[in-house]
């Protein structure tokens, strides 16, 4: 089966609904042993990379009930045909990215439960989308974005956060998933986004090992789409697959992540992040940039809190002449990995059970009869339940 082309779900769970507990199939060949990766051939030695740093209506910690949410979501469309139209004007680059929320902006604070959430999150293709897959077919460019999204069909109450590539013919060529995400970061909560992470069985039944680390073999290069920060392994498994652009999206980062992995891991690294200028958070907005496989800094926005892009020139065809797979020490740290136990487990959304919901309550937001959580504080009390590092004691 053909993984999230035109929609973002295939018809192939909808055919298999009895039961996504069969038993798992052989892990195809996802790396080659002799430090080669596949790849198509170049269009052009030298390709150019826009980073749009796209200032969207601020809703983080305002309360829902004040926004008007149709009205901003075309606004934050609109803001991104412009930006990109300023980011046109002197030449057309070959990949415009823009950051992890550009459509709906964060939805963090009081009053951003599940619900909510969904009421904001788009389906992708849809209204919103068609006017960016537009862009692409007139300006002959790949336009990169990430978004809240939804699926009523198959993932019904799961909120994703999904990284979408149009090509330059104005399809949808890829749909991408949030490996994983960050834990343990934010006092008394967690994120409640559904990852490849909290539901890999399923995910893997319906799209497949491969799709976990999805790197797209394009005319301009080994293209792979990210919002996981702080996560080396992450971003080692894209390097062993062959990525030689590692294009990243976030809200708010820090600079030394994007450095360390172009350096580590001998690709060029971009982020595109959401300006932000309020305090304490102000020196994580903003300045999005494009780092080279030397971990030297090519370009980047140089405000935190202002709105603008950067147009880099990458040499594509020169960089893959040498290029190999990472050199990971694997034999020489097996033991140690082999030991070590990830404080939550593969699966901690598929059967979601949080203390003190009431039992028997309209399932829509439900899989296999257990209620989601609610918001970041019952997504903590999940994973405090879920934990291997936690005494029940």
């Amino acid at each position: 089966h053909k993984y999230l082309g035109t929609n973002i779900f295939t018809s192939f769970h909808r055919q298999n609904q009895k039961s996504f507990k069969m038993s798992e199939p052989a892990t195809p060949k996802l790396v080659n042993p002799d430090g080669t990766y596949p790849c198509k051939p170049l269009e052009k030695e030298v390709i150019s990379l826009a980073v749009i740093q796209s200032n969207c209506c601020q809703v983080m910690g305002i309360p829902p009930s004040k926004l008007n949410k149709d009205e901003i979501l075309t606004k934050n469309i609109d803001k991104m045909l412009s930006l990109a139209e300023d980011a046109c004007q002197e030449s057309t680059p070959d990949i415009m990215l823009f950051h992890e929320f550009p459509i709906t902006g964060f939805l963090a604070g009081p009053g951003w439960d599940r619900a909510t959430k969904l009421e904001w999150a788009i389906e992708i293709p849809g209204p919103y989308t068609s006017k960016l897959c537009a862009l692409a077919k007139e300006k002959d460019m790949y336009v990169i974005f990430g978004s809240y999204a939804k699926d009523p069909v198959d993932w019904p109450g799961h909120v994703l956060s999904i990284q979408t590539v149009i090509g330059r013919d104005g399809v949808i060529q890829k749909q991408i998933w949030k490996p994983k995400n960050i834990m343990r970061y934010y006092p008394g909560s967690e994120l409640t986004t559904t990852t490849v992470s909290s539901v890999r069985t399923k995910f893997r039944e319906m799209y497949g090992v491969e799709n976990e680390f999805p790197v797209l073999q394009t005319e301009f290069g080994n293209i792979a789409v990210c919002t996981v920060q702080l996560d080396p392994f992450v971003y080692a498994a894209y390097a062993m697959k062959g990525t030689e652009l590692m294009l990243r999206t976030s809200t708010l980062f820090y600079r030394e992540d994007v450095i360390s992995t172009a350096l580590t891991y001998n690709m060029y690294s971009a982020m595109a992040n959401i300006p932000y200028g309020r305090m304490p958070f102000a020196e994580y907005g903003g300045h999005s940039m494009v780092c080279s496989p030397k971990g030297k800094v090519m370009d980047e926005v140089t405000s935190c809190s202002d709105e603008g892009f950067i147009k880099v020139d990458i040499p594509i065809g020169e960089y893959r002449k040498e290029r190999k797979q990472p050199q990971c020490a694997m034999a020489l740290t097996k033991d140690i990995f082999d030991q070590y136990v990830e404080e939550v487990p593969i699966d901690h959304l598929l059967e979601a059970d949080v203390e003190n919901r009431a039992e028997g309550d309209a399932c829509k937001d439900c899989i296999d009869g257990k209620k989601l959580p609610n918001d970041g504080k019952e997504m903590k009390a999940l994973i405090d339940q879920k934990s291997r590092w936690i005494s029940e004691e």
